[in-house]
């Protein structure tokens, strides 16, 4: 049997309970966490409250215990029935998700129970959520200080190892697209909470990484998700500290949300093979982890927030020998300017009190026609490298390594004042981007020695770096951060594909 990717093993747990006839008492427990103290820890408790309904609770072993939640009745098909069938187990799981997603700022979606079946690797993804939901009933619910440092510290290892990481891959395919959104959101305001907390607390804590990416690969196309909290995210520079706390409440409850799709094609030559990506969309969001209401109550709305200034990807393939040349098919840039020169001379001359005077002006206009993205393609070793900035349609200056000009507040017109009501923003109204291929469809070519092996391994890596510069708010307050992902894809070798 293979061993369990979380521990304690909730499913097994469940499912290996005495029939319900030879329960000595109404409720089985579970110890999922302990403090660093013998007193409190907590428990998953299985409750029969009558012949006919069950429910799971988590609970907080004080001198008595205290439940934190509450699941939904399950009800049992007959009175008889000695333990939870597949379809009990589904609810079960169903209405956990759901508590999950109350956690959120959008309280309006639900997961149905339709959506499931269960499947090889579904243990994994019922334990996946149970830990989920116990963290955020932690943070939210579990009032005691050491308690909850105790048990979150517990589960931060769980939910960020690399057993959690392959399994939420499973979970965001049960929920679906839009669900998973939800779910990312919910549980990167739970963590936005948790760190807010600690670093109020503890000026020198060290933020945990919790990006969460994952890759697809699919016939002709390589895609990868990813989310990761603003907070979390280093910090590459930033001005002097503000105590305006609006508007670090608007900065801090935010999370990048980004999506990167290649295609691929692969054509068979007489002594190699051709290996060609092209970007098919490259698309990143800023979205608030709070509502509207409270966003607006709290902070400064949701229009105050980081925007995009960069995101370079790098696409390595893994097998480095195999490799004969790397071609890009964009130059660097060469943009036209127009230059305009103007002389002027001035001379007097007064009899009376000889004066000579000769003034000399000269005055010279250059004029470059340039879009605020720049977008260039590199070539290190055998990797290839995309890379978006934006510049300052004033100044052209690139945005990630610059700052605000401090009279910039004063000017409503200045180019990052009002962003995004501008016809001229170079985001999307949301305030995020897209890169597709109508503007950025420009390819990649790897010639490779035919190898042996039927699929090929590369690696996608990404950096995004987040800036805000002042929008309505007059503030000489501004700040970049970054957040680096890394994923692997296989491409197959075995015949000539004709995608894209």
């Amino acid at each position: 049997m293979d061993a369990p990717a979380f521990v304690p093993d909730i499913w097994a747990w469940i499912s290996n309970l005495p029939p319900f006839s030879q329960w000595k008492t109404s409720s089985m427990s579970l110890c999922i966490c302990t403090s660093t103290s013998k007193q409190p820890s907590m428990f998953l408790s299985i409750n029969k409250n009558s012949s006919s309904h069950i429910t799971l609770s988590i609970v907080a072993n004080f001198h008595v215990p205290v439940s934190l939640w509450t699941s939904s009745p399950i009800h049992l098909s007959n009175k008889i029935q000695q333990s939870l069938d597949e379809h009990e187990l589904i609810q079960l799981f169903v209405d956990i998700v759901n508590w999950v997603l109350r956690y959120g700022p959008n309280k309006k979606y639900a997961f149905r129970f339709g959506a499931v079946r269960i499947k090889e690797n579904f243990k994994n993804v019922f334990n996946l959520a149970c830990l989920t939901l116990v963290f955020m009933v932690c943070i939210y619910e579990a009032a005691p200080h050491d308690l909850r440092q105790g048990c979150v510290d517990a589960l931060k290892v769980q939910l960020t190892g690399s057993n959690a990481k392959e399994v939420s891959k499973y979970l965001v395919r049960i929920l679906g697209s839009n669900l998973e959104e939800e779910w990312m959101r919910a549980l990167n305001l739970a963590v936005t909470n948790w760190i807010s907390e600690i670093m109020s607390s503890s000026g020198s804590f060290r933020i945990p990484s919790v990006l969460f990416s994952y890759a697809v690969s699919a016939i002709g196309l390589w895609k990868v998700q990813l989310y990761c909290p603003v907070v979390a995210m280093s910090m590459v520079e930033s001005s002097s500290p503000t105590q305006d706390e609006r508007l670090l409440f608007s900065l801090k409850y935010q999370q990048v949300e980004g999506v990167v799709q290649l295609a691929y094609r692969t054509t068979l030559k007489q002594n190699c093979v051709d290996v060609e990506v092209k970007v098919d969309n490259v698309r990143c969001d800023i979205t608030s982890l709070v509502s509207e209401t409270l966003m607006a109550e709290r902070g400064y709305g949701s229009e105050e927030k980081h925007f995009p200034s960069r995101i370079s990807l790098q696409i390595t393939p893994l097998q480095q020998s195999d490799i004969i040349s790397v071609s890009v098919n964009k130059s660097s840039d060469n943009p036209r300017q127009e230059v305009g020169f103007e002389k002027n001379l001035e001379g007097s001359f007064e009899p009376p009190n000889p004066h000579f005077g000769i003034t000399v002006s000269a005055s010279e206009n250059v004029v470059v026609n340039m879009k605020p993205w720049k977008f260039e393609q590199l070539v290190h070793g055998s990797s290839a490298v995309l890379d978006w900035s934006l510049h300052d349609g004033i100044s052209g200056r690139e945005v990630v390594s610059s700052k605000p000009s401090k009279f910039s507040i004063f000017q409503p017109r200045v180019w990052f004042r009002d962003r995004y009501a501008s016809a001229y923003r170079p985001f999307t109204r949301q305030g995020g981007v897209v890169f597709a291929r109508d503007e950025y469809g420009e390819s990649v070519r790897w010639k490779m020695c035919p190898s042996t092996a039927m699929v090929t391994q590369w690696e996608v890596t990404g950096c995004i770096w987040l800036t805000y510069w002042p929008n309505k708010q007059k503030t000489f307050y501004s700040e970049t951060r970054r957040v680096e992902f890394r994923e692997r894809l296989s491409l197959p070798l075995s015949k000539v594909e004709q995608y894209y």
